[in-house]
């Protein structure tokens, strides 16, 4: 009897490019993923992910990231960031599906901005989904589904192993790519609001320990929420990470099997 892999990939910005990184060494050592959740950036990787694209595909993709001309800039009313352009890239990216015909089973994080309510998304677009998820607060405008708005997931749930925890996972994988920079440059109020929302989550982070099988934190330094032009850099450093718990990993799933023989 074989245990259900569940994995969560955390919020994080670029630094999620590490996310990739971490699929390519689960990849090659024939580790194989039965249920994904999503917050933020890992929505995105997580919903190409289910899609049937493997790490090197994904690698490819993460290329389009790097040119600004995804991030369309506007006068500030709800967020700095339209999210037109970002969306319009995800909805080709995707192909226009949803969220239930993926081959992986995915669910995406967001919160619903009036009520504070973790939202859920396990149907339904997947653009809009992920468009959603990674609308960090003050620098995207939020998603607008049926009258509702939404903000990134991370406000409430930075690494979400409850949900895939829900899906039926038996053992879950978890990768965190929080950073919290020590040496920021904060030159923009875009700086200001990404500083902030770090050390937010540093504090949450520090009365709310994630509870997994397995958690994987790659050592990021001082990359950034938007330092997409290092996209291969932090996908190399997903590796390194993953690659250091591959025994950990093959233990918790052992282990697994012998408390259901």
């Amino acid at each position: 009897m074989e245990p259900k892999i569940g994995l969560a990939l955390g919020a994080g910005g670029a630094r999620g490019f590490a996310h990739i990184g971490a699929i390519q060494v689960l990849e090659k050592n024939n580790i194989p993923i039965d249920f994904i959740a999503g917050c933020s950036i890992g929505s995105l990787v997580g919903a190409l992910y289910s899609m049937g694209h493997d790490g090197e595909t994904l690698e490819r993709f993460a290329s389009l990231f790097r040119h600004k001309f995804y991030f369309d800039f506007m006068f500030p009313k709800m967020g700095f960031i339209a999210g037109s352009k970002v969306k319009e890239l995800i909805h080709l990216l995707t192909q226009g599906k949803k969220i239930e015909d993926l081959a992986i089973p995915l669910s995406i994080v967001a919160v619903d901005l009036h009520t504070g309510e973790k939202v859920i998304f396990r149907d339904g677009n997947i653009a809009d989904a992920v468009r959603a998820s990674i609308s960090i607060p003050g620098v995207f405008v939020p998603e607008n589904i049926n009258g509702r708005y939404f903000v990134d997931g991370s406000v409430v749930d930075r690494v979400p192993v409850s949900v895939v925890k829900e899906m039926g996972a038996d053992v879950i994988i978890a990768v965190d790519v929080f950073n919290l920079k020590t040496k920021p440059q904060i030159t923009t109020i875009v700086d200001v609001i990404l500083q902030s929302l770090d050390i937010m989550q540093n504090e949450m982070v520090r009365y709310h320990e994630i509870k997994t099988d397995i958690i994987i934190r790659p050592d990021l330094g001082n990359y950034s929420l938007h330092s997409f032009e290092h996209a291969n850099e932090l996908i190399q450093l997903g590796k390194r990470e993953t690659e250091k718990q591959l025994t950990n990993i093959e233990k918790a799933i052992e282990n697994w099997k012998e408390s259901h023989a």
